[in-house]
């Protein structure tokens, strides 16, 4: 199977959106998935963050979201990104820890990348 690594770097709605679908359809199909949040996207990490607003399609985030998180598939936060929005690894989703642009640049190395 293949590996995919899906970088979001924004907090639009349609954005994360796609990106969270392509990711759940990826996994759901066997293939080894990351995700990495930076830049706005980060705002995605945070529990709760509301995710039902509707894309043009009529699907949204949370339609697709809680697929990743429940079954823990990787996603870094950039560790700076968050820090200077004052976010911590206290409000995040289970499968989303902090990290840096190095662990980035090798999965990204040895991955298929998707940007949203």
């Amino acid at each position: 199977m293949a590996n995919f690594l899906f970088v979001l770097q924004s907090n639009d709605n349609e954005k994360a959106t796609r990106c969270f679908q392509f990711a759940k359809i990826a996994h759901s199909k066997g293939h080894q998935v990351n995700l990495f949040f930076i830049d706005s996207g980060v705002d995605w990490a945070i529990v709760g963050k509301d995710g039902s607003i509707k894309t043009i399609t009529g699907d949204c985030a949370a339609d697709y979201l809680p697929y990743l998180v429940e079954n823990e598939v990787p996603t870094g936060i950039c560790t700076p990104c968050a820090k200077n929005r004052n976010l911590d690894e206290a409000n995040f989703n289970s499968n989303m820890v902090l990290d840096g642009g190095p662990h980035l640049i090798d999965m990204a190395a040895e991955a298929k990348v998707f940007n949203f």
